[in-house]
């Protein structure tokens, strides 16, 4: 399980490991260099390499200034599946992440805006 520490604009500490790229953190494994189709959104597509590993919560980081908007249906959808979303400043998604149970709860983290 991943330890997220150090977060400012473009950078993140990953189990003491510097990213400088968007991250997804799973209970398992951590998926560096996170792309999504359009950089400021987030549909179903973006996260489909992990759908069957997400665990009953994903903390979404929105960037900094709250630039990365998820879309309502892919929410709905992840919902559906029995994925609580909880979408944040990704300071805030960082500090809540570190306040839930690691095993049960990833992260999809936008680091710059």
């Amino acid at each position: 399980m991943a330890r997220l520490t150090h977060y400012s604009f473009g950078r993140l500490s990953v189990d003491g490991s510097e990213q400088r790229r968007d991250v997804i953190v799973l209970p398992d494994r951590v998926v560096t260099d996170w792309w999504r189709r359009e950089g400021h959104s987030l549909v179903l597509e973006d996260v489909q390499d992990v759908l069957e590993e997400l665990p009953e919560r994903l903390i979404v980081g929105v960037g900094a200034y709250g630039r990365l908007r998820p879309d309502r249906a892919a929410i709905e959808e992840l919902e559906r599946r029995g994925v609580a979303v909880e979408c944040l400043p990704t300071q805030d998604a960082v500090r809540r992440y570190g306040e839930l149970d690691e095993r049960r709860t990833a992260a999809a983290l936008h680091l710059t805006c």
